[in-house]
């Protein structure tokens, strides 16, 4: 691509991220799951914002999970047994800019799937 193509993608998301973390704020008892992914992996952590502090996350490339559906599935279990781990069921999702489909909805649909509420 052409990188002022890429320059507009990017603007674009940072954009839709505005957007949505307009509405969306983490606290200790309901943290923010913020979703990063790359061309290669999926990023993933909960964020408590009054303390602005990072509570819990996972990293899909250490654990070697691809930023494909089925990767998105198994990094979500992992970080939904993290979160249990430290007693957190409830979470508010965040997209980070990205379109809800894809890797994004399969990581969301993995949450709810080993018990965490979105």
């Amino acid at each position: 691509m052409r990188p002022n193509i890429l320059k507009r993608k990017l603007a674009l998301r940072v954009k839709r991220k505005k957007r949505v973390r307009a509405d969306i704020f983490g606290t200790v008892e309901r943290p923010r799951v913020s979703i990063f992914k790359s061309n290669k992996y999926v990023y993933v952590q909960a964020i408590d914002d009054v303390n602005c502090v990072t509570l819990a996350a996972a990293d899909g490339a250490k654990l070697c999970f691809k930023a494909n559906k089925a990767g998105a599935g198994e990094l979500a279990k992992v970080f939904a047994e993290t979160l249990k781990g430290k007693k957190i069921t409830t979470v508010v999702f965040d997209r980070n800019g990205y379109l809800y489909h894809g890797v994004v909805a399969a990581f969301a649909d993995g949450l709810r799937e080993n018990g965490i509420t979105l």
